[in-house]
């Protein structure tokens, strides 16, 4: 039988009431992750924008230089850090909240608190490394004398859309490992192939049309870095309205699957992880 520990006549409807009586572990898991993550490196926060930047030089390089990639009169290397910082925020909530449970098994076997803050607190880490990379793309494009357009002051809503579609998958593969060990071998995987499927080095859909694009848009990230790069970018780089409703379908089902799975799990967690 499963063994729950659950704090004292707590009821079962107060679970998203407790999200925000325990609202102070979110901060106190995502700041312990941000010390553990930079005690004892040389460069410290550093490490957080040179990632983007060698991704940046990187892929440059291979899809405009050699692939010869069109920008459609952006500088190439706006073009890629516009996608790059969408993405890694996905693929580091991704790849962080899939071990959160299992990296805090001693937190969960002891003390009650609503689980579903552990692997949301990963994403709220990732954030702010997200926020600490913003700014390479701001003085890249101060660099280039590149102003953004209007659509600018819409940037804060796909940002939450990024939170979003890296929360959806974050909690059901989360679950899943605890559980499953197999899905820490399967997410790096996942993340090395998703950044040549995502349009993260070019120009998402150049040579899709259709229902191939709309096939390919079931990716949540592709319409992520789209609106970072009509919201920063603007001129050609244009929101494609079937392909970004898909990717806002699959952005909707994941997070229901996700948080549907993981509350429906959270009670065994203690027992088996």
């Amino acid at each position: 039988m499963a063994r729950i520990i659950i704090a004292s006549g707590h009821v079962e409807r107060e679970y998203w009431r407790d999200l925000w009586r325990y609202r102070e572990l979110f901060y106190v898991l995502a700041w312990r992750d941000i010390s553990v993550r930079y005690k004892q490196t040389v460069i410290g926060v550093v490490w957080a924008l040179l990632q983007p930047l060698l991704t940046m030089i990187i892929m440059t390089v291979v899809f405009s230089r050699i692939a010869k990639m069109p920008s459609l009169g952006v500088p190439y290397p706006l073009l890629v850090l516009a996608g790059t910082l969408p993405w890694l925020f996905f693929s580091s909530s991704l790849t962080s909240a899939s071990q959160s449970l299992v990296g805090n098994s001693n937190l969960i076997s002891k003390v009650y608190f609503p689980r579903l803050i552990i692997p949301t607190s990963t994403v709220v880490t990732a954030f702010i490394d997200f926020l600490i990379a913003f700014a390479l793309m701001i003085a890249v494009m101060a660099w280039y004398r590149f102003l953004p357009p209007w659509q600018v002051v819409f940037l804060p809503l796909f940002v939450g859309l990024a939170f979003l579609a890296s929360l959806g998958p974050g909690l059901l593969i989360t679950a899943l490992n605890v559980k499953y060990r197999d899905f820490r071998y399967i997410i790096p995987f996942l993340v090395q192939v998703g950044a040549f499927v995502s349009p993260v080095g070019y120009m998402s859909g150049a040579k899709l049309f259709g229902l191939e694009r709309v096939f390919y848009s079931l990716n949540p990230v592709v319409g992520v870095i789209d609106g970072f790069r009509w919201c920063l970018l603007g001129g050609a780089n244009t929101i494609d309205g079937p392909s970004f409703a898909a990717s806002l379908a699959v952005t909707v089902l994941f997070l229901g699957l996700g948080i549907g799975y993981f509350r429906k799990t959270e009670r065994t967690f203690a027992d088996v992880i």
